[in-house]
């Protein structure tokens, strides 16, 4: 009865119900470990009264009151933006006051329930006051776009959200708050910061200069040669993995170079090693060291194995590198058709090897990234499309290159023939194109060599006396 009384002086049941909800929200922090304003008034000691009771319920304002709480904003800091001048609790203008946030909210995410929400969220605050430290430990000042350094050209990056680390020191790169640079010859990455401590040289420079592999397996000396040190950096290492300060650090083999790194020059980066690949055809990746990771990645396009001479029994064993040299001496013979034709040159058909470009000089030298798609047989396939596309524009599409044919001179029958014709053979003096069993079958020279040889003659030949005289 006392309840509708109550209720009956101008409030109905929804209204009491939500203003009662808005009292509780705005007086009652559950994160707020200060007294609240009833219980400054009734002191330490004395319980606060029940704010649900029916004593205190007509106490409500009958206007709907305005509801401001600073305190709701230092509970955790959970609504702050950590990436302007933090505010509440968390005021911190130094690294000192960063860190001592960092270890509160670390306390809090401890004392809040797992895998709660709020747990959550604290565990993104701390993420942010993190890289607002490292922002104020790295300032992100106006750096030059590029610099050079040992040979080195460092372009400054712009990506913030790709995570890389850094080969100077080691530690993570955050693009967000952080400027880094990558050279451009070798991909080296490290932070601005240490760039001035790079000690190592420019990869490329060595391929400029002395562009050849180490074409012995794994050339192991041991550890004495090196002094029982880095072969890069030269500090202690041992064969014993030691943790330690001070200790000498545990020495890695790089299988390329067989010399022995530290663990700041080799981190087991693996790559397709080019001695095992031209002396046992295998592909293999095997743990290198930095500088011979990146010299191999420099080197992998570049034609320097000259196969037959390294080892010219591969060519037996492996049945695909026949078929790709017949197709590349195919294309060497086309080219001289492209070049002094004008309906090639305007289509750019030699553009077609442009990233090969060494399969149109000659076709000795063979580079690691072609014996590894010749392994895998994508280099075959894109080869014999090549030379369908050359063969077709000759024989059929361009009447200039079908004027350059040949007719069989021993038999003198059957079609216009092309040197790089599958059942032709080609005399090594005057280049002239014969049936390859006509060409074997006959006994005598080749009919065009003996032609030229009496014209040769016949110029050089000194007349006679005058019979008058």
């Amino acid at each position: 009865m006392t309840q509708l009384v109550k209720r009956g002086s101008g409030w109905n049941a929804m209204e009491y119900d939500e203003k009662l909800a808005r009292f509780r929200q705005a007086h009652l922090n559950p994160f707020n470990k200060q007294l609240g304003p009833r219980q400054h008034e009734q002191g330490p000691d004395k319980e606060a009264p029940d704010v649900t009771s029916e004593d205190t319920l007509p106490e409500l304002p009958p206007v709907e009151p305005e509801f401001r709480c600073p305190e709701r904003a230092m509970d955790l800091g959970l609504s702050e933006d950590h990436f302007s001048r933090p505010v509440g609790l968390f005021l911190a203008s130094d690294v000192q006051q960063l860190q001592q946030a960092i270890e509160e909210c670390k306390q809090a995410i401890l004392e809040l329930p797992e895998q709660s929400e709020r747990q959550k969220d604290a565990v993104v605050r701390q993420i942010h006051l993190r890289l607002k430290l490292q922002e104020l430990k790295d300032p992100s000042e106006e750096e030059p776009d590029i610099r050079v350094l040992l040979e080195h050209r460092f372009h400054k990056e712009k990506s913030k959200s790709v995570k890389q680390a850094c080969d100077r020191c080691h530690a993570v790169i955050w693009g967000l708050v952080q400027t880094w640079y990558t050279c451009t010859g070798c991909c080296y990455r490290c932070h601005s910061k240490c760039l001035n401590l790079v000690s190592k040289p420019c990869v490329s420079s060595k391929v400029s200069h002395q562009a050849e592999y180490e074409l012995s397996i794994c050339p192991e000396t041991g550890l004495d040669s090196q002094d029982y040190r880095c072969a890069e950096c030269r500090a202690p290492i041992s064969l014993r993995e030691c943790w330690c300060g001070g200790v000498p650090s545990e020495a890695r083999q790089c299988d390329y170079t067989g010399r022995y790194y530290c663990g700041l020059c080799h981190w087991d980066d693996m790559a397709v090693i080019p001695a095992r690949v031209v002396h046992n055809w295998d592909f293999e990746p095997r743990k290198v060291s930095r500088s011979s990771m990146r010299y191999l990645a420099l080197m992998a396009s570049r034609p320097v194995l000259r196969l037959r001479e390294i080892n010219p029994l591969l060519f037996s064993y492996v049945e695909e590198l026949v078929e790709i040299r017949k197709l590349r001496q195919d294309i060497l013979l086309m080219k001289p058709y492209f070049v002094t034709c004008k309906e090639a040159m305007e289509a750019r058909l030699l553009l077609q090897l442009q990233d090969r470009q060494h399969f149109v000089e000659n076709d000795e030298m063979y580079s690691i990234q072609d014996l590894l798609e010749v392994h895998l047989g994508r280099l075959s396939c894109s080869l014999t499309e090549t030379h369908t596309l050359f063969a077709k524009h000759i024989k059929l599409d361009c009447e200039r290159c079908q004027a350059k044919g040949f007719v069989c001179e021993l038999c003198r029958e059957g079609d216009v023939l092309f040197p790089f014709d599958s059942h032709t053979s080609v005399c090594t003096d005057c280049s002239a194109v014969f049936h390859r069993d006509c060409y074997y079958d006959n006994s005598t020279t080749c009919p065009k060599c003996a032609r030229l040889t009496l014209r040769k003659q016949s110029l050089f030949q000194e007349p006679g006396p005058d019979v008058d005289a």
